[in-house]
């Protein structure tokens, strides 16, 4: 039924067009082969120079309009043309016999003129409705399968969505808040999808997965929201229905699938961008991601957060080198080399498709006799350069290039590398690894294969390097030494912690160069009375422990643990507290400060139960804070006439709820 329907709009269509304008149709369609092929070379060219992900995505999105508007244009210049070529053929006096095409699909099986030749009027008057009816039957069933997954969107969002909870609305409105978004936006929780997804344009709706909900953390909900939100304020909803449109008029031209297949991608990438820039946590977002990954089911009209090529992306959200810089050179010269063929095609179309070839010679020459003299002037000298000249006769020197290769191969070979297929060799090429760095790498006991002789290359490993931190007594193997460089650790930084006192092994030197560990703050720690493992550097590094506040608890008189050290610094017991506390005649320990500050006792609470007459240490205070002892329930016990109050009893009259009022009960 379905193909029925296609045939007849088809059909419907093909008969409201007139001769002319199928002919200009047609002929824009075939030129947009050249035409789109060439937008593509430029458009692919342009974005291999650009480093930003949103100049890439401007530069693809204006590349799109200009593959819509270049057929519009064409099939103007054509339809201008045949008219004035319809007006010179009325005039002539050879129009009388000259059958139009109406008369000649009438009477398709009749004898024509000798002196008429039809293979000057078949490419324009026969073929190119062909044509045009196959493109307008692609065009229909594009259209369908459009339509129909819109409405599948919108089926789906009316039969199984509901509103999300109060917390998760919470997160989003304050994301809302802080991207400036001022429009209405519904966020719905749904079990259709997988992955946190936007539909909508006017009123656009953020559908939030329940595996979403319950499978990522608080602040990976977060980051993914972002990532939609982002989409919400770039307008992106109307962009991709402005692509879904392009791919369904020119769905024929491979260049128009690959350019919105790289503007959806750098579309991800500037959401990516946004959502880190506000969130802030780059780490957690890889990790979205590849969990979203392992769910990936979302409607392709949607913007889902997990769309685009997951390696890539986590390679940009790390800010991890990549083999793009080599990558952009191939990708430059592959443009120039489809351009130049589009260019060429484009030029041979052009002389192919002018007007006045489908007229007879007889009535071209009748009628336009300066131009037929112009058209077979210049036909002549393209056959006279089409002919080899012999003052230039092609060289039979051979090329350099293949022999080159071939000693390249050969040395890597001797270099201990052999059967290399072509793209290791390609990619081993690009990133300059010679036979040289191989061998010098074997020499300090390494024996990497392709991949990783790539990777140490792109990290800048060098010989030198490695023997640097063996004679600082490390010795890593091929991971760790990517990993090392990644995090910029050298000799010299290991050798400064083993001064300092810290000896770590590899993993572990590894994170405290992230967590930013120097040798410096190790002597500072121990400086300041704390002996501390590798582990426990890093423990005081994640929380932002600095020597200033190691010292003013050791002037405060606090002895100091490390793991004591880490749990004030969660609980925030800062100096300022300790020598409040001190100043009420308490001397608090370590452990006894972590649990005031848990139980949220303050200077002023502890003041209050001394001024009701109570001499308290800190166990007695923590109780009494705990079962909501309050000065003004301690007041209130006085009232009644109690004598002898104790802090206990207090604690029991609290506990069995003697002087609850009937309302508290």
């Amino acid at each position: 039924m379905t193909t029925a329907m296609t045939t007849a709009m088809t059909t419907t269509l093909v008969n409201g067009f007139s001769p002319s304008a199928m002919q200009s149709l047609g002929w824009a369609l075939l030129h947009f082969m050249w035409q789109g092929t060439a937008l593509a070379a430029l458009a692919a060219a342009a974005m291999a120079l650009c480093r930003r992900a949103s100049t890439r995505y401007l530069l693809g999105v204006g590349a799109l309009v200009l593959m819509l508007l270049s057929p519009l244009a064409t099939f103007f210049f054509y339809s201008q043309q045949h008219s004035s070529v319809a007006d010179t053929a009325k005039s002539s006096p050879l129009a009388a016999v000259w059958p139009t095409a109406r008369d000649r699909g009438a009477a398709s099986g009749s004898a024509q003129p000798s002196s008429f030749s039809r293979s000057s009027i078949a490419p324009s008057l026969d073929t190119l409705p062909w044509l045009v009816e196959a493109w307008l039957l692609g065009v229909a069933f594009f259209s369908l399968r459009s339509a129909g997954g819109f409405l599948l969107l919108e089926r789906e969002r009316r039969r199984q969505s509901i509103v999300v909870s109060p917390r998760v609305l919470e997160i989003c409105s304050t994301l809302q808040d802080q991207l400036g978004l001022g429009r209405a936006i519904a966020y719905c929780e749904c079990k259709w999808l997988q992955a946190p997804a936007v539909i909508g344009w006017f009123r656009p709706i953020v559908f939030l997965p329940a595996t979403a909900l319950t499978g990522l953390s608080e602040e990976q909900l977060e980051l993914v929201i972002a990532h939609e939100l982002a989409h919400i304020q770039r307008l992106d909803p109307f962009v991709n229905v402005f692509q879904v449109c392009v791919e369904t008029l020119l769905f024929y031209h491979p260049a128009v699938w690959w350019l919105n297949k790289r503007i959806r991608a750098e579309r991800e990438h500037c959401c990516d961008d946004t959502a880190v820039a506000l969130c802030g946590n780059a780490v957690e977002y890889a990790r979205a991601l590849t969990l979203m990954e392992e769910w990936r089911s979302a409607p392709v009209f949607a913007m889902a957060v997990n769309r685009g090529p997951l390696t890539e992306r986590i390679v940009r959200v790390l800010g991890l080198k990549t083999l793009g810089a080599g990558m952009r050179g191939i990708g430059l010269t592959g443009s120039i080399l489809c351009l130049t063929a589009a260019l060429v095609a484009g030029n041979a179309l052009v002389e192919m498709s002018h007007p006045l070839s489908a007229l007879p010679f007889a009535l071209r020459q009748a009628a336009a006799q300066p131009a037929a003299n112009s058209v077979s002037q210049s036909a002549s000298r393209s056959t006279a350069a089409a002919k080899p000249s012999p003052a230039h006769p092609q060289s039979s020197e051979p090329s350099t290039t293949g022999a080159s290769a071939s000693s390249y191969i050969d040395a890597m070979k001797s270099a201990g590398l052999g059967d290399l297929t072509v793209d290791q060799l390609i990619a081993l090429k690009i990133q300059d690894v010679t036979p040289e760095y191989v061998k010098g790498l074997h020499d300090q006991g390494l024996h990497p294969d392709a991949e990783n002789l790539i990777a140490m290359k792109v990290q800048d490993i060098t010989p030198e390097y490695v023997r640097e931190l063996r004679a600082s007594g490390l010795n890593p193997d091929q991971n760790q030494l990517i990993a090392l460089k990644v995090q910029g650790v050298d000799g010299e930084y290991y050798r400064g912690l083993k001064e300092a006192g810290i000896q770590p092994d590899v993993e572990t030197l590894i994170g405290m160069k992230v967590q930013g560990v120097t040798p410096e703050y190790v002597r500072e720690v121990r400086a300041a009375g704390l002996m501390v493992t590798a582990n426990q550097v890093i423990g005081l590094k994640v929380q932002d422990v600095t020597p200033a506040y190691l010292k003013g608890m050791h002037d405060l008189g606090v002895e100091l643990r490390t793991d004591d050290v880490i749990g004030m610094k969660v609980q925030d017991v800062t100096p300022e507290y300790v020598h409040a506390i001190q100043a009420l005649g308490l001397k608090p320990s370590a452990s006894e400060l972590i649990g005031l500050r848990v139980q949220d006792v303050t200077p002023e609470y502890i003041k209050a139960l001394q001024s009701a007459g109570f001499k308290v240490d800190i166990g007695d205070i923590i109780g009494a804070k705990v079962q909501d002892v309050t000065p003004e329930f301690i007041e209130r016990a006085k009232q009644h006439g109690f004598k002898d109050l104790t802090l206990q009893k207090l604690i029991q009259l609290r506990q069995l709820g003697i002087l609850d009022s009937k309302a508290d009960l």
